[in-house]
């Protein structure tokens, strides 16, 4: 018979495993996927210098596609252009990752009813708050990777970039801007990181649950990959317009007169709306579920598949 100290021992070894594993799958899957990810990006601030400096919309459109930006990067940056942020990216999921992943499952271990899965309308509510504690702890990490990979956009104009490496972003941010700088944008992201994990982990695990009960395939490579597509595409229709209020306050520092160019993200989701139109708040899209959806599959295929090598049971 187990006591209870070795009852706290195993469930310390377990969740210890499981950070580490999510760690490194996350690591794994963002160094696949980041290229889309910059793309992605790229496609949410384009426009923004107009509809940030005017209220007035502007008869003409500057055309732009994924393909084009991707042509864009290889042409002035080169290959390794396409990576540019991958740093402080990497960086971001060793914090925002686990948190989330470990801490749904915790949550959901510590509601189920014995025998019995949690209902869908509660997953959404675990994966919600799980995403958002995680992206308050990882919000600086955030804003350096979306200021860097901005940066490149400056070079491209003949201007030069305003950081040099992520030490030097976090240095000049809190010279600059002070010590809360580092959570700037951090409302629109967390309502984005809330979205996010709604339709992620709430999908991925109900899909899961949905797939394996009615033998569309076993607990294995098959029904991993399925659940994944599935809570890619709903994260990333829940997420889109928060990601793009999110990038753009996150990009913007603060003028030389102290002021910024957004209010709060209130009045980005409004300006971007009456100057781009509605349309605007889902800039990205292909992109974002172009990335969700390789970017889940990778982590979700190699996490699990981890978590059967060490010895623990399936998420």
């Amino acid at each position: 018979m187990k006591s209870r100290g070795d009852g706290e021992t195993t469930t310390s070894n377990s969740n210890s495993k499981k950070i580490l594993l999510t760690s490194l799958s996350a690591m794994v899957a963002e160094t696949s996927t980041f290229p889309i990810d910059l793309i992605k990006t790229r496609l949410q601030l384009h426009g923004e210098r107009q509809s940030a400096l005017s209220l007035t919309p502007k008869p003409t459109r500057a055309t732009t596609n994924t393909f084009k930006i991707a042509y864009q990067i290889l042409r002035n940056d080169g290959l390794f252009g396409l990576y540019n942020g991958l740093s402080p990216a990497i960086l971001r999921h060793l914090f925002y990752t686990p948190i989330r992943i470990v801490g749904y499952e915790h949550l959901r271990a510590q509601i189920r009813p014995s025998d019995h899965p949690l209902s869908l309308s509660t997953k959404p509510i675990l994966g919600g708050i799980s995403g958002a504690i995680a992206q308050i702890v990882a919000s600086p990490a955030d804003l350096i990777k979306v200021r860097m990979q901005a940066d490149t956009r400056m070079v491209n104009q003949g201007l030069r970039p305003r950081y040099l490496g992520p030490f030097d972003a976090l240095c000049k941010i809190i010279s600059q801007e002070g010590f809360g700088g580092l959570w700037k944008g951090v409302f629109p992201n967390v309502q984005r990181a809330f979205l996010v994990n709604m339709g992620e982990l709430a999908c991925y695990d109900h899909a899961k649950h949905f797939v394996i009960q009615n033998q569309i395939a076993e607990d294995n490579i098959y029904a991993h990959t399925l659940s994944s597509i599935m809570s890619g595409l709903s994260a990333t229709a829940l997420s889109c317009p928060a990601d793009v209020v999110k990038t753009r306050m996150m990009y913007e520092a603060a003028g030389v007169d102290g002021k910024a160019k957004y209010q709060n993200s209130f009045d980005c989701l409004v300006r971007t709306v009456k100057i781009e139109g509605f349309g605007a708040l889902w800039k990205g899209f292909f992109p974002t579920w172009a990335r969700l959806g390789p970017w889940q599959f990778v982590f979700w295929v190699s996490y699990e598949k981890l978590r059967q090598i060490a010895g623990l049971s399936s998420f």
